[in-house]
């Protein structure tokens, strides 16, 4: 049986990967210009991938007897994520991205030791799972981070 801590943090992680699709969704609409292009379709791209994520861990706490929550629960934190007023603002998407990573890597490894603490082998390998997907998609966009200088 999994511990509360376990599912605790699988909801966190729901609701992040949930959040992360509506800012990925918002901002790969938002932006324009050339230098906008390849970020808009990684972002396309990575709202399959973070509503597999959700869809998994959904599953998974249904395998564990526990809730699957909804909207109610909801409370936003991505702040840095929201879409730019200026829609040419492809630098502060990167870093919004950046940081939303960095939560949920900060996430899946605090859900792994969990689950480890558990003898929750199956949540552990799913945590596993998914915090390489996150960690491949930190390096992409550190990649663009590169190629879009800050202009003091």
């Amino acid at each position: 049986m999994s511990s509360d801590r376990v599912v605790e943090l699988l909801h966190k992680a729901y609701f992040d990967e949930l959040e992360t699709v509506m800012n990925y969704q918002s901002n790969a609409i938002t932006l324009d210009g050339v230098h906008a292009e390849e970020i808009k379709e990684s972002l396309q791209a990575d709202v399959q991938e973070e509503l597999g994520h959700a869809e998994q861990i959904g599953q998974r706490l249904k395998q564990l007897d526990a809730t699957i929550p909804g909207s109610a629960e909801f409370s936003a934190s991505q702040d840095s994520l929201q879409p730019p007023e200026d829609s040419t603002d492809v630098l502060s998407v990167i870093e919004g991205v950046l940081d939303a990573e960095e939560d949920a890597i900060e996430t899946y490894r605090s859900l792994v030791e969990a689950a480890q603490e558990s003898n929750d082998p199956v949540t552990e390998d799913l945590a596993v799972t998914i915090l390489a997907d996150e960690e491949a998609h930190r390096t992409e966009f550190r990649g663009f981070q590169k190629e879009y200088p800050v202009n003091e």
